[in-house]
């Protein structure tokens, strides 16, 4: 499970499946750890922007022949870092992937964000994904939030509508957004990509966002 600039909702939602009465097989493409740095021109996740200028990352992944991934991802958020640790399984039966994952958002102390934890569920069939994240606010656990989302992928574009609501017990609090994405191999393990977001909150009193996003990723493998 490799981090990129691209949606990272995507990427943190790999799903769950386990059933020995059904004929699965991993999602993974190869067992080992691998690593991977970039760049974008403007972080945004989930239609939420993180930084108003551009933002490095970088990602540290480990991921087995049965499914079961564990990493770590680092961004530059403008005053600080944020830093995701994340594991789960992922796995395919008859064409449907399935998967279950859990994820911890950090930040360090002069970051804009505090701490949050989520789960993370999908379903995906013939390129189109569905997937539900659910999450709680570390130092604010009334405050839990929810995620949910629909994509497809098609050879290098991608596209995904999806609902952010930073706080489920507050009405006109969400953020629904569509993210349509184009990403292609620059040379062996670099990879560069373009993504156009619209972001409308519910709330009347915030105005509709769009961003045009670039962005150059660079993976390898460690082991």
């Amino acid at each position: 499970m490799k981090k990129s600039f691209q949606l990272k909702s995507l990427l943190v939602s790999m799903a769950m499946a386990s059933s020995v009465a059904f004929s699965m097989t991993s999602v993974t493409a190869h067992a080992g750890v691998s690593a991977n740095i970039g760049m974008v021109s403007n972080y945004v996740f989930r239609g939420v922007e993180q930084t108003d200028s551009a933002s490095g990352f970088a990602g540290l992944d480990y991921e087995n022949d049965l499914g079961f991934y564990a990493g770590t991802w680092i961004a530059d958020v403008t005053d600080g870092l944020e830093y995701d640790l994340y594991a789960g399984w992922s796995g395919e039966m008859d064409g449907i992937s399935l998967g279950v994952g859990g994820t911890y958002y950090g930040y360090t102390e002069r970051a804009f964000d505090e701490p949050y934890k989520e789960v993370n569920l999908s379903v995906g069939f013939a390129g189109v994904t569905l997937g539900y994240d659910k999450g709680i606010h570390e130092l604010a656990k009334e405050e839990d939030y929810s995620n949910a989302y629909i994509s497809y992928e098609y050879n290098s574009f991608s596209a995904t509508y999806g609902v952010y609501d930073a706080n489920i017990d507050v009405k006109k609090n969400a953020v629904s957004y569509l993210d349509l994405g184009y990403s292609t191999e620059l040379s062996p393990g670099l990879e560069g990509g373009v993504n156009y977001i619209y972001a409308s909150p519910e709330d009347s009193n915030n105005d509709p966002r769009a961003y045009l996003i670039l962005g150059i990723s660079k993976s390898f493998d460690v082991m």
